[in-house]
């Protein structure tokens, strides 16, 4: 059985990816086991799914994983787990030997900087620059860092559009001393479930289903580099689309006790 604590896209798309071969592919590989006993649970603390994307998309994904067979527990914090035991806000535990955190990343103190230059999960307070406002040489980006706008009072989210973003941002002003504020363009979010399984969100666009999940796949294919490695992918996608198997694999043949 699998535990998962998060409920953000992280969270969400492995419970689902881990639900579909439990129902689908694990099966025909190992047909003498008993798949019904596997459980898979996500945890999320919140009392809703995909905190950062809008509430259908939440709502969608809640039922999309259900439809799975995946245990959702919503509004339930984990206090600790020792290897074996999961141990539950209320104090019920249980037993499970693999346990996946998806739930966020904390950033570690650096040595040299003061206590005020962190702020929420040890994230760098950066200006509208990506500079520290103490040290005139000291830049931070991404998941690290910490910018405080009107829109982002906690900060933007830590996703690869903000890095890749504020990146560029921060390469004009060093290259070209041309320094702008950075401002992030929110080009939409998506998470995958399970085939036919998507949610997506764009700008004054909301979806879910099949289409979402066509268009995830179609975002994902042209973001690789290369026509060839495109074509090879795609046939790829399309041979487990319609036979909901895998090409790669490790097989172990069932222990047999000896009759001697």
């Amino acid at each position: 059985s699998f535990a998962i604590v998060g409920g953000g896209p992280t969270g969400v798309e492995l419970a689902g990816a881990i639900a579909e071969l439990k129902n689908y592919v694990l099966p025909k590989d190992y047909p003498e086991l008993d798949f019904g006993k596997m459980k898979i649970r996500l945890y999320e603390a919140s009392p809703r799914l995909l905190n950062g994307m809008s509430d259908k998309a939440g709502s969608e994904a809640l039922r999309f994983l259900h439809k799975l067979g995946v245990e959702v527990h919503l509004q339930t914090r984990i206090n600790d787990y020792d290897g074996e035991t999961i141990t539950v806000e209320d104090n019920s535990k249980i037993k499970c030997s693999n346990f996946i955190w998806t739930a966020g990343v904390a950033g570690r103190p650096v040595a040299g900087l003061k206590e005020t230059d962190f702020g929420h999960a040890n994230r760098i307070q950066v200006d509208a620059f990506n500079k520290l406002p103490a040290y005139p040489n000291i830049f931070a980006l991404g998941d690290i860092a910490q910018m405080v706008t009107e829109d982002y009072p906690k900060g933007h989210p830590q996703v690869a559009q903000v890095a890749i973003q504020q990146a560029i941002n921060l390469a004009k002003g060093l290259n070209q001393n041309k320094w702008t504020a950075f401002v992030y363009k929110n080009k939409g979010s998506m998470a995958t479930i399970g085939r036919n399984m998507a949610v997506c969100d764009l700008p004054g666009i909301k979806m879910s289903g099949r289409t979402a999940w066509f268009l995830w796949l179609f975002v994902h294919l042209m973001a690789i580099v290369g026509v060839r490695n495109r074509l090879f992918i795609f046939f790829n996608w399309a041979q487990s689309y319609i036979w909901r198997d895998q090409s790669l694999r490790i097989l172990i043949r069932p222990f047999k006790p000896s009759d001697k």
